[in-house]
């Protein structure tokens, strides 16, 4: 039987979530990858046994994890039987509706048949009661805005959901999301955007200011680029790796020679502050306190112990994010 590690709130860092009550430590689990059937079970415990054990509380799904899709889901319900029962109130845990689940009509996108019986589901494989956080998924171009947030509304309504949120909205999105939302009762928690230091579209579409306008949480996934921003790919695209498998995440004509030169050099900034890229990665997104959590993957215990590494070195001097700019912008 699986018991906690005593100490596991000594030193992660715990960030209220926009002006809810709710607060996220600053690296948070995503299940997006090694979590189906492809990988073996007890790499899949070891890895949300550790993360726990180093203050990680929040774990992420979504209906569509895996692959297949739901397999992640199901493989936390199990590790939520065996291991965490007694822990369920110490966590967070949330998941998304919006993309392809089913055939047919209804099994994709924002309608209120599709979002409150993709919840459904979602909770009957996982076997909880209610989530903490439900998410849309990504926006419905054909559905109004008003219907899909009416139905994260009636989520907390019914008791199935403690909080909600959005994922891959744009800002003017976002902002009429937050509109609805707060006329019906239920505010909005947080965003979900894609952010990093290879990817600062929420900086220049507007995306975080718009948040902090709000009020509104963010929790930002692939810090890490598709681990691009790690030990990786400094020599080129390794074997095995998901560059190497033409992933339609990563496809290999995007690991050119020039992102390697600016990957070496970062990880020559990373080595001055005591870090590794991967570190160096996760603090910059988490510089300033604008982002709430980063989420991270993970497809070993190890590597959640690299990434949890880098809340030791949270802050930065004015000439290493210069330096940093330039390294992008390929003048560094």
């Amino acid at each position: 039987m699986y018991t906690a590690h005593p100490d596991r709130y000594a030193d992660m860092p715990y960030r209220r979530t926009g002006r809810s009550g709710l607060k996220l430590p600053a690296l948070s689990l995503g299940l997006w990858h090694n979590f189906g059937p492809d990988r073996s079970v007890e790499t899949q415990r070891a890895i949300l046994r550790r993360a726990f054990d180093l203050g990680v509380t929040h774990f992420d799904l979504a209906n569509n994890y895996g692959p297949p899709p739901g397999a992640a889901e199901s493989a936390l319900g199990e590790a939520l039987k065996d291991d965490f029962a007694p822990y369920r109130d110490e966590l967070v845990i949330s998941t998304k509706a919006g993309y392809l689940m089913w055939p047919g009509p209804y099994g994709e996108w924002g309608s209120r048949k599709y979002v409150l019986s993709s919840l459904d589901q979602s909770l009957q494989r996982m076997g909880l009661d209610y989530v903490d956080i439900f998410y849309s998924h990504r926006p419905d171009p054909e559905t109004p805005l008003e219907e899909t947030m009416g139905a994260l509304h009636s989520a907390v309504q019914q008791g199935k959901a403690l909080y909600v949120g959005v994922s891959n909205y744009s800002a003017e999105q976002t902002r009429e999301a937050a509109r609805i939302l707060g006329e019906l009762g239920t505010p909005l928690l947080v965003h979900q955007p894609r952010y990093s230091m290879l990817d600062r579209r929420p900086e220049s579409e507007g995306l975080l200011d718009a948040l902090d306008e709000l009020q509104v949480g963010s929790i930002v996934f692939s810090p890490l680029e598709q681990g691009l921003l790690s030990s990786r790919y400094l020599d080129g695209i390794p074997e095995g790796s998901r560059a190497a498998s033409d992933s339609p995440f990563l496809r290999s004509d995007a690991v050119t020679e020039d992102l390697v030169g600016r990957l070496r050099a970062l990880d020559e900034v990373a080595k001055s502050r005591g870090q590794t890229l991967a570190q160096l990665a996760l603090a910059w997104t988490l510089r300033g306190g604008r982002v709430t959590s980063a989420l991270v993957g993970a497809s070993s215990a190890r590597q959640i112990e690299d990434s949890v590494g880098a809340i030791a070195h949270l802050d930065f001097e004015a000439d290493e994010l210069a330096r940093i700019d330039a390294i992008i912008e390929g003048k560094g």
